[in-house]
């Protein structure tokens, strides 16, 4: 998997995301991204490692879920 670094990303639907760090779940161990939205009320989010870096084939996009716009 991609290092997943702090910076700006746009998800595969065209709204912006703000990576403020990485963590590991207390219990699994599962490495999660710390995200804020960069729209709306800007709520912070964690989806897990593995997800934020997948591909994805949804209504004719194939890619990956998130991009890396800048730091």
């Amino acid at each position: 998997m991609e290092e997943i670094r702090p910076g700006k990303y746009r998800h595969f639907k065209g709204k912006e995301y703000r990576v403020l760090t990485t963590a590991c779940h207390s219990e699994t161990l599962e490495r999660m991204v710390v995200y804020q939205a960069l729209y709306g009320e800007g709520g912070v989010w964690v989806r897990p490692a593995a997800m934020w870096g997948e591909l994805v084939e949804r209504d004719g996009y194939s890619g990956p879920r998130f991009v890396f716009v800048e730091e």
